[in-house]
């Protein structure tokens, strides 16, 4: 039995008279009749008596309608709510994961543009680390994520949006507050404040001491970037972070020098990710086309 010859059921039972039925379904009278007789089949006893040229439901089958009814309620709402999500009927609802270093100016920045050129699609907002996104994103939990570094997976399809530079922070009262620009060997001493080790920042951090010849001392690992400048401002370390954004609520320590590093590769590219094996709705292609025309404008 099939979801039309349901339908086709709750047709006849309505109208008791297989000819009216058919018409009205446009299609023939035998198939329709040939139908009736599996949907009877598959649930063992007669649905109707017949009277003349004219069935009539029987209790079995006034019983059964009423669940057929439901049934079909419940399809029909399923397949609305499906194409509410997906966008298939305009609207929907994209899934993005974030950064919590991004959730202060670039995510904000996107949903006032993306609000007013599509106020119909919803977004869903989530933050994590690097590898937690990832591992959503490889689980279908959500449909995009903005992250940085670009993912080592084949299946993750990447679209750079721009390179954020990074700066070396250290407190105030610190000997090398007062210069513009060091070398990160400047600080091989020093202890460091860092991201834990499953944020893209902290890996980075990592390569560029390693790269800048020592390894980094580690005195304090944290899930939040206005954390981590707090600590540097009281001298628990020094840290490499990205800079405070004029949007951003991080801006907790604005006397905290942010010094320029001479280091090559002293910066994240940021970008949008997707899993290219995995269904993409309308309403999530709609988002990904315009972060991929509009998010490099607002990455500094």
């Amino acid at each position: 039995m099939t979801v039309e010859e349901l339908r086709w059921f709750v047709a006849v039972a309505e109208s008791e008279h297989v000819t009216a039925a058919a018409a009205e379904l446009h299609v023939s009278q035998p198939a329709l009749s040939r139908a009736l007789a599996r949907v009877q089949a598959h649930v063992g006893v007669p649905l109707f008596d017949r009277r003349g040229r004219r069935l009539r439901l029987n209790r079995y089958g006034r019983l059964y309608l009423d669940h057929a009814r439901r049934s079909l309620a419940d399809l029909d709402a399923g397949t609305q709510a499906l194409a509410d999500a997906t966008g298939t009927a305009g609207g929907g609802t994209v899934v993005l994961a974030f950064l919590h270093t991004l959730g202060s100016w670039l995510v904000p920045a996107l949903l006032r543009g993306f609000g007013a050129a599509e106020p119909q699609i919803a977004l869903e907002l989530a933050q994590g680390s690097a590898s937690e996104m990832l591992a959503q994103l490889r689980a279908g939990e959500v449909d995009l994520i903005l992250t940085s570094p670009r993912p080592d997976d084949p299946e993750i399809e990447w679209k750079p949006l721009g390179r954020e530079p990074l700066r070396a922070v250290v407190a105030p009262g610190h000997a090398l507050a007062a210069r513009k620009r060091i070398r990160l060997a400047d600080l091989a001493e020093e202890r460091f404040v860092a991201m834990k080790p499953e944020y893209g920042l902290r890996g980075l951090t990592d390569q560029l001491c390693a790269a800048a010849g020592f390894n980094p001392r580690i005195a304090f690992e944290g899930d939040d970037i206005g954390t981590l400048r707090g600590l540097v401002a009281a001298g628990l370390g020094v840290a490499l972070l990205p800079p405070p954004h004029s949007a951003g609520a991080e801006i907790e320590q604005p006397a905290t020098p942010h010094l320029h590093l001479a280091d090559r590769g002293a910066a994240r590219t940021l970008g949008l990710a997707w899993d290219r094996t995995r269904y993409r709705s309308p309403a999530t292609e709609t988002f990904r086309a315009f972060v991929a025309a509009h998010g490099a404008a607002l990455v500094p």
